[in-house]
């Protein structure tokens, strides 16, 4: 139940999120990923968080595993911009499609550019992704939510991201072909399940982005690449006897 302190109380005001839609449809054909996302987004909106939705298909974003792939032997190359988003958000939900019971090719594109920019550091010399959370949103009608959140949330932290208690959300309709997420009669928008967990995932997310950005990120001490670069590894010293 929401009560008048809550109102106030738990606001996220300063907080941003990016929501990156790895579905397959181009704008402005409908998406059910988007649906879903439109559930989180709004939960976070009403928080006071600034929140950014991102189809990845409607932009020219290049294949592979450099920050900038026009280096590489590519024409054009939209991710560096995009990467700016990423680097400027507390949250990042990654949200897409069941294809074939696995994650979407976009998704796949997706976490490898963020994989790609994974090596550069922040301020503090520890990986870029330190002090960031992030979630998934996964939609579909055949079986796949748990193997497509396992492979992104892994992936995610993999990378650097803090991943809160369940951290994901999905829907899937009757297995084989069926009705979509916002098809008329799915029960996806009305599914207590789905809502639930929708709703458990972004208040993870606010509570965990919000400690991490009043503590000012995940401490430095044993993290920092640049310091493991200049010789500083105490957990693994070198004696003088061997």
């Amino acid at each position: 139940m929401t009560t008048n302190s809550d109102e106030t109380t738990w606001r996220f005001d300063g907080l941003r999120a990016l929501f990156i839609n790895c579905t397959l449809k181009r704008s402005p054909e409908l998406s059910h990923t988007g649906g879903l996302i439109d559930r989180s987004a709004a939960l976070m909106g009403e928080r006071g968080v600034e929140v950014t939705v991102l189809r990845a298909i409607d932009h020219d974003i290049a294949t592979g595993v450099w920050p900038d792939m026009t280096e590489h032997g590519w024409p054009s190359d939209e991710w560096p911009t995009i990467y700016q988003q990423v680097l400027a958000a507390d949250i990042l939900v990654l949200a897409g499609s069941i294809w074939l019971g696995d994650n979407s090719s976009v998704m796949k594109k997706m976490i490898e550019r963020l994989y790609a920019c994974s090596h550069l550091l922040n301020e503090a010399g520890q990986y870029a992704y330190y002090g960031r959370v992030a979630g998934c949103l996964i939609t579909g009608n055949e079986d796949g939510v748990k193997h497509c959140a396992m492979n992104v949330l892994y992936s995610l932290q993999h990378l650097g991201y803090t991943i809160p208690p369940q951290a994901d959300a999905g829907w899937i309709g009757e297995a084989g072909p069926g009705p979509s997420y916002l098809d008329p009669g799915s029960g996806g928008p009305q599914n207590d399940f789905t809502n639930r967990n929708t709703a458990f995932m972004t208040w993870n997310l606010l509570h965990l982005a919000k400690m991490l950005k009043d503590a000012g990120g995940i401490p430095t001490h044993g993290n920092q690449r640049s310091a493991w670069d200049a010789g500083c590894r105490d957990e693994y010293a070198n004696p003088d006897y061997r």
